[in-house]
């Protein structure tokens, strides 16, 4: 499984901005990949890492903007097309077999 996590947070003032890092630090110490700006994902080993990684991000939220969370399979995620511009270094095909969850 693969949750997603995508953000619109507000940076206009220096305590947005600071809750903004924050935020984005915690999804990279945690273990997330950035996709795309505002989009980071992690891989999942079923429905219980769900729940840990749920009650963590609702832990850490800032107070202000909007995040949103979707949580798909393996195979939905590798049906993801790109559209345009070039697949990122994290994004090397890897097939499923060669994933190694701890």
């Amino acid at each position: 499984m693969r949750m997603m996590v995508l953000f619109d947070l507000p940076t206009v003032t220096k305590t947005e901005k600071r809750a903004y890092t924050l935020f984005r630090r915690f999804l990279l110490n945690d273990g997330y990949d950035m996709i795309q700006y505002s989009i980071y994902g992690r891989i999942l080993n079923g429905s219980d890492a769900e729940e840990k990684h749920m009650k963590r991000l609702v832990a850490n939220l800032p107070p202000e903007g909007s995040i949103r969370v979707l949580t798909v399979t393996e195979k939905q995620y590798a049906g993801m097309k790109l559209l345009v511009g070039l697949p990122l270094f994290q994004e090397k095909k890897v097939n499923a077999s060669q994933i190694a969850l701890f």
